[in-house]
């Protein structure tokens, strides 16, 4: 009940912040979050449950391990996180919209307390998600509603395992676990591109370590095919994202010929998809990019899981997979204003000056 009380007062801060215009938006935030801390029950209750399906109580027992693994080897605090189960009783916990004009790949930003300002907006009840993404299409906006199985309160509480979540398999139960305990190591406000691909290279070297850790050969050889195949989607991704890119800079262009141009981009994209799937055989959700529509709002959703996942990678392989020497060097960044924050992932100039052809020294 205290934390009930604590999310409803955030709530009403939220809305003398922001004003009556939003009172049903965190009116929604509140209720979803009260649902699921009245529903969550201690790990320790449920495995001492006789109820508790055997396949559940296999997957509260590894999250466990994943908790003492991320405090011990990876310097991720879990404080009390992932120490209560909640069935919410549907597939995602919440949805997201995400939105970006027409013609430009730059988001929309909403505004939030605390965290500043964000490219999505969650919501606990679809079809507030849907009415509020076709509100945005109708202002000329390409918009996307995704459902979210996990999401992190930045320590604000004590993060839940939900059902939305639980069935994954052990590593991707673990890249979920180490990418939303990241989010507790390191936040820069109001900077999602950055926050989102810090996770991602966290929890994707977590569970390589984890994974070797455990001496499963097999597994690691099956996760580390997966995330070739998700590289290489990335890149056909990243690519159209440049072709329009190019095409929206173009700003005399009329704008019935940029849509039929970005048009051609897009279904060119799905094509390169489909080619690349039956060619290296990789499954997963990339199925899903080929029967429902694609626009720049769903295209950015890969951007800003991945587009500075390299940088923080090299500054791990830096740092020699010292986790603390890392998240210090990380946490610096994150306290910079953005333009220097990304210069300092930027890639390394190529050296370009010849050697010195004078005498050596004796």
């Amino acid at each position: 009940m205290r934390a009930g009380l604590l999310v409803a007062g955030i709530g009403l801060m939220a809305l003398l912040a922001t004003g009556c215009s939003s009172a049903r938006y965190y009116t929604q935030a509140v209720q979803g979050h009260c649902q699921i801390v009245f529903r969550a029950r201690p790990i320790e209750r449920v495995l001492a449950d006789s109820n508790t399906p055997p396949a559940l109580g296999h997957k509260l027992q590894l999250i466990l391990e994943l908790r003492r693994f991320a405090e011990s080897e990876l310097r991720l605090p879990a404080n009390r996180h992932y120490l209560r189960y909640a069935d919410l009783s549907r597939e995602y916990v919440v949805w997201n919209v995400e939105a970006a004009p027409e013609f430009s790949l730059q988001p929309k930003h909403w505004w939030y307390p605390v965290v500043g300002r964000l490219t999505y907006r969650g919501y606990f009840d679809e079809q507030m998600a849907r009415d509020e993404a076709a509100r945005l299409a109708a202002h000329g906006y390409d918009t996307h509603v995704g459902g979210i199985e996990a999401y992190s309160t930045l320590g604000w509480f004590r993060d839940p395992v939900l059902n939305t979540f639980i069935q994954r398999d052990g590593p991707a139960l673990a890249d979920l676990i180490f990418h939303e305990l990241a989010h507790q190591r390191v936040f820069a406000k109001g900077d999602t591109d950055f926050n989102e691909a810090f996770a991602v290279a966290v929890a994707r070297a977590g569970v390589r370590q984890w994974l070797q850790a455990r001496g499963d050969a097999a597994a690691l050889a099956k996760w580390e095919a997966a995330e070739r195949c998700r590289e290489q989607f990335v890149q056909i991704v990243q690519g159209t994202r440049r072709e329009l890119a190019q095409l929206y800079a173009a700003t005399n262009t009329p704008p019935a010929l940029q849509r039929e141009r970005k048009a051609a981009v897009l279904a060119r994209f799905q094509r390169l998809v489909r080619e690349w799937k039956q060619e290296s055989g990789c499954e997963g959700e990339y199925s899903a990019w080929l029967d429902q529509p694609v626009n720049n709002a769903r295209l950015n959703t890969v951007a800003t899981y991945y587009d500075l996942v390299p940088a923080f990678e090299r500054l791990l392989a830096e740092c020699v997979g010292d986790w603390e020497r890392f998240f210090t060097r990380v946490e610096k960044i994150a306290k910079l204003p953005k333009p220097a924050r990304r210069q300092a992932l930027s890639p390394p100039a190529p050296t370009t000056g010849r050697a010195d052809s004078g005498p050596s020294s004796p």
